[in-house]
């Protein structure tokens, strides 16, 4: 009974989202008290433990996505999200000019979200594509994929980083290890891929003969933010954050006045919101028009963020409270499934079934997480494969979906082969890497 009131609470949730086009948060808040109602749950348990998941991912990320978007806002605003594909696209080359977009796809996506960014950068996919006769479908592919496992995998986006407070996973070792799976899955979902199926999905694309056309957008408005800067204010939070733990191991009782600092400032809500601060006065001179202004546009792109991500929470707390959970984890140790697995699959449903990446984060993360001490799995490992998870089958109850397909000029069929399928095998590839890492005892894993 529990596992046909889970499917069809999904099934539920997938009609009201795309079929009655309900925003998610209202979708969400009904469907836990839906489930609440049908496993008997008495109804003051059922908002209190709404209340309490909303409030518990609140404390985890809640801050951390308000900094998040005013660090995205301030990038775009100063020109300096453009200013690093720039920057990549120098360093890496124009024959490798797909690998270029697809790294700074997966950086620009820490700070911006995934939307926002896309729709910045996908002007100089198509100025790529006509400069080097290389099919536009790469090029989308390749910025599309390293965008979404730069917002699925790497902290200090919202997403994983409420994976990581979950399932009580070392902050610096979810970081690296984030880091260097995320980059190995764009790779081989967003430019590898994409090369070998590119004339088969897109035989119309191929053969275009170069242009010679200037890449990026001229700033009519004075300077921008260069590239090494942009990505420097990017990386500070992500070093105070590994700083700190690296501190606090390597010095530990020897000297605690400076173990406390360096663990204060590691903090994530301190290290990005000392992030954000260096970041208003090293492109104040950049700035086109006031602060305040900015954000205040900042804090109207957090509101529904938030709202959507706590209701995450509050799915994911309505599950465990009625036992959906522990049901869904014990079926699947009886078939000797690991765990690992388990939180790939049941993100990747979850991801399917209401389109939002970062609550099939939130909320797969809340279901597995009692299980992992128990059955002695590694939590970086399994927080990766169930942030792995929400990469792929992005599908059209997802507003991704569709900036993709209009702001790059697909059809439908044409956003499923670029953008649905790449996802998957990209997300596909980061499990099979951390599948194959949690074969080796490396440090920092348990």
């Amino acid at each position: 009974m529990l596992l046909a009131i889970f499917i069809i609470s999904i099934v539920l949730l997938m009609l009201l989202i795309i079929k009655f086009k309900v925003n998610p948060f209202l979708a969400l808040i009904f469907i836990s008290i839906l489930i609440g109602f049908a496993t008997m749950m008495n109804p003051t348990d059922i908002s209190s433990n709404i209340a309490s998941g909303f409030g518990s991912t609140m404390t985890s990320i809640g801050i951390v996505i308000a900094l998040g978007i005013i660090l995205g806002q301030l990038l775009y605003e100063t020109g300096g999200t453009e200013e690093i594909a720039n920057l990549v696209l120098r360093k890496v080359g124009m024959k490798r000019s797909p690998l270029a977009l697809a790294i700074t796809g997966v950086i620009v996506a820490i700070p911006v979200y995934f939307d926002a960014a896309f729709i910045i950068l996908v002007t100089i996919a198509k100025q790529l594509s006509k400069k080097t006769g290389i099919p536009l479908a790469r090029f989308v592919t390749a910025l599309a994929v390293g965008l979404i496992v730069g917002h699925c995998v790497i902290i200090p986006t919202p997403g994983p980083m409420a994976v990581c407070g979950n399932v009580n996973a070392p902050v610096a070792s979810f970081v690296f290890y984030g880091l260097v799976t995320g980059f190995i899955a764009a790779l081989i979902g967003g430019v590898l891929f994409s090369k070998l199926t590119v004339k088969k999905f897109f035989p119309d694309q191929c053969g275009l003969k170069a242009e010679d056309v200037e890449i990026g957008t001229k700033s009519e408005d004075g300077e921008r933010a260069s590239g090494v800067l942009a990505i420097g204010l990017i990386l500070l939070p992500i070093i105070l954050i590994l700083l700190g733990t690296v501190v606090s191991t390597v010095v530990g009782d020897s000297n605690p006045t400076l173990t406390a600092a360096c663990a204060f400032i590691g903090d994530k809500n301190v290290a990005l919101f000392i992030g954000v601060v260096v970041a208003i006065f090293a492109l104040k001179k950049y700035f086109k028009r006031p602060l305040d202004d900015i954000l205040t546009e900042a804090a109207g792109q957090a509101g529904m963020v938030l709202l959507i991500t706590g209701a995450g929470g509050s799915f994911g707390a309505i599950i465990n409270a009625t036992g959906i959970g522990d049901y869904i984890v014990n079926i699947m140790s009886n078939f000797n499934v690991p765990l690992i697995i388990l939180g790939f699959v049941l993100s990747q449903i979850l991801r399917a079934a209401q389109g939002s990446a970062t609550v099939a984060l939130v909320t797969t993360s809340a279901i597995v997480a009692p299980s992992i001490a128990s059955m002695g799995a590694s939590p970086v490992l399994v927080g990766l494969a169930i942030c792995f998870g929400s990469v792929g089958l992005s599908l059209p109850n997802d507003s991704g979906f569709w900036v993709i397909n209009r702001f790059a000029g697909f059809s439908l069929p044409d956003t499923i082969k670029g953008w649905t399928v790449n996802g998957f095998v990209a997300g596909l590839a980061g499990l099979v890497v951390v599948l194959i890492m949690s074969f080796f005892n490396l440090p920092g894993l348990y």
